[in-house]
């Protein structure tokens, strides 16, 4: 028998009953009915108040699929695919029930959360422990009206999550922060650059600097005697010039 079946299909048989001359058997099987019922059917002992639903007008079945069954005693009706493919509704997941008993242990829960998971988010310890935002604020700033006597416990531990719940917020919660880490990295201006990069694009490197103002023992041996030279040689020109003038007033 096929898992496939109409839409009210007590209203359907009474349909195929009455408008029809299939067998019993062939819309016991189509409608998913006992033949003893649609025989109760057919004899006005059940369904008496029921009005029939054309399953050709709702796009059920077919004229041509009636007329084979109505030839062939042994034929078996199959129900016609959807014109329209109706997607599937997911239902939005409503907020966790906690039963009464353990709805004091929440604000411990709470606290334990903050203090070990802080990059949780209040969203997401509203979906762990079913609590609200103001409750979390006012455990978060120890103005809860219970703040004194509250103590840390773990949630799995009080069986207000499981703990595939808490590994999967946590994880969440670590892709979430990756994220912002990335993104203020890339307002910032994007990641420094290494301290070689930043050395080579200078004029001159530290090393190079050290390397000018040191100076080996030969290069300042070097210099000092070219100093000395210099100093020799405008000292033997001083004395030239100091010859030359007696000789030059005595021609005067």
């Amino acid at each position: 028998m096929s898992t496939r079946r109409p839409l009210m299909p007590k209203s359907t048989a009474v349909w195929l009953v009455e408008n029809t001359s299939l067998t019993f058997e062939q819309i016991a099987e189509f409608c998913g009915l006992h033949i003893l019922e649609v025989k109760a059917i057919a004899d006005g002992d059940v369904a008496a108040g029921i009005k029939g639903m054309d399953p050709i007008a709702t796009g059920q079945l077919t004229r041509e699929e009636i007329k084979r069954g109505e030839a062939d005693p042994n034929y078996r009706l199959k129900l016609a695919e959807p014109k329209i493919e109706i997607p599937q509704v997911k239902t939005k997941r409503g907020p966790r029930y906690t039963p009464i008993s353990r709805r004091q242990d929440r604000p411990n829960a709470v606290l334990w959360l903050l203090r070990n998971h802080p990059e949780l988010n209040d969203s997401q310890i509203m979906r762990l422990v079913g609590t609200t935002k103001p409750t979390i604020q006012a455990i978060r700033d120890r103005t809860h009206w219970n703040s004194a006597n509250l103590v840390p416990q773990d949630p799995v531990a009080l069986g207000l999550c499981s703990q595939t719940d808490l590994d999967a917020e946590v994880e969440r919660a670590a892709k979430r922060l990756e994220r912002e880490r990335a993104r203020s990295g890339e307002e910032a201006g994007g990641t420094l650059l290494p301290v070689s990069e930043t050395l080579k694009s200078s004029e001159i490197m530290p090393e190079q600097q050290e390397e000018v103002h040191e100076e080996t023992e030969q290069e300042e041996e070097a210099r000092v005697l070219a100093k000395l030279r210099e100093i020799g040689q405008r000292r033997s020109e001083d004395e030239e010039q100091e010859e030359a003038d007696p000789a030059h007033e005595s021609n005067d």
